[in-house]
């Protein structure tokens, strides 16, 4: 037997701190338990249980129309691919560490011959003299609301809508990477209506979040979506029935889309906490949504091994991992939800105390 690892000590604790629990069938038995058993499945993308949901995002959105996928992969490539094809222009722009670039296998390029021109420095957000400065003709322009891989930053609320207007004087289409959009809302002070009309089209995930099983909504015109379905058909994502994602999807957002407030609030908090800690800082260092990076200024190993003792001591797991940023730092990213609210306020401050006396021993080695 090997020693025991981080992942294996975080999930041995008596409470998980990281959003909303267990990813187990638990999840698709709570969705299911007061569904009636002889309503009628989807079949190939049609039927009274998808349409219903998907007019019900439709008008969240204050879109004319959504179509329901399987995955954002799938949903948004597609959606690239309809504003290239309508223009005859396959190349689109979006953040050097957009989704599609870093974890699709170049799924955009080779399925779709389009070409991504990069925008922005990795460690910022895209501005609107980013756009400005295109040198070349581009169909669509992506940005991903909050950016993920960078803690979830932002632009500012003024800079979205001069972006927005700027492309719809140049013509060039815009699309929202919406997966974590209900998770942004408290911080700008907006409704998904009002944000997604600075958009032509809108991806949205219900696993990010929400916390349901997996799925996808894609939303925007008519036109736009009428020919999304034929797509997603080429693609191979009219399954016979989705509807175990759609009932979790629809069932998890009535659970929580209402305490989009709550959780960006405890993750205000937790980043207060943090950064209280002897060697540690969060990007952003006040967040802007419920997720947030965690650096700490220390070899991984060493951090492993402190928080492999903290868990012991207190019984409560802040994560399962710390990545490697470099010799002397590491880092992982932080999502509030419903795991949050449950840890007393007495045992937040003795988890933090705890910590921070053991991270303030490797200074004084």
């Amino acid at each position: 037997m090997g020693e025991k690892t981080l992942f294996e000590a975080y999930k041995q604790t008596d409470y998980q701190l990281q959003g909303h629990g267990k990813r187990n069938l638990d999840v698709l038995k709570g969705a299911l338990v007061d569904v009636d058993g002889d309503v009628e499945s989807d079949i190939y993308g049609s039927g009274k249980i998808i349409e219903d949901f998907q007019n019900k995002m439709a008008a969240y959105l204050g879109k004319e129309s959504a179509v329901f996928f399987p995955s954002g992969t799938m949903a948004q490539q597609i959606a690239l691919r309809i504003w290239c094809d309508q223009k005859d222009l396959h190349r689109v722009a979006y953040h050097p560490l957009c989704h599609l670039e870093i974890h699709e296998e170049d799924g955009l390029k080779k399925l779709h011959g389009i070409e991504p021109i990069l925008l922005a420095e990795k460690e910022r957000v895209i501005g609107l003299e980013d756009v400005t400065g295109l040198e070349e003709d581009i169909a669509c322009l992506l940005l991903e609301l909050p950016q993920r891989e960078i803690g979830g930053q932002l632009p500012d609320y003024e800079t979205l809508e001069a972006i927005s207007e700027y492309c719809r004087d140049k013509g060039i289409r815009i699309h929202l990477d919406g997966a974590r959009l209900y998770e942004i809302l408290p911080h700008y002070g907006k409704t998904a209506e009002e944000v997604c009309a600075l958009f032509d089209s809108v991806y949205l995930s219900f696993y990010k979040g929400i916390g349901g099983i997996a799925g996808a909504i894609l939303a925007g015109s008519e036109e736009f979506t009428r020919e999304s379905i034929v797509w997603k058909r080429r693609h191979g994502g009219d399954l016979i029935s989705l509807y175990p994602y759609i009932l979790s999807a629809d069932y998890y957002f009535d659970q929580r889309i209402n305490k989009m407030d709550q959780y960006y609030e405890g993750a205000k908090e937790l980043a207060g906490l943090f950064n209280g800690c002897q060697g540690v800082s969060t990007l952003p260092e006040e967040p802007v949504s419920n997720m947030f990076h965690v650096f700490f200024h220390y070899p991984q190993k060493e951090v492993e091994t402190i928080l492999m003792e903290v868990y012991d001591e207190t019984g409560i797991g802040l994560t399962g991992y710390v990545k490697k940023v470099s010799e002397d730092e590491c880092a992982y990213e932080v999502s509030v939800g419903d795991q949050y609210e449950n840890v007393s306020k007495q045992e937040l401050s003795k988890l933090f105390m705890v910590l921070n006396q053991k991270l303030k021993r490797l200074i004084e080695k």
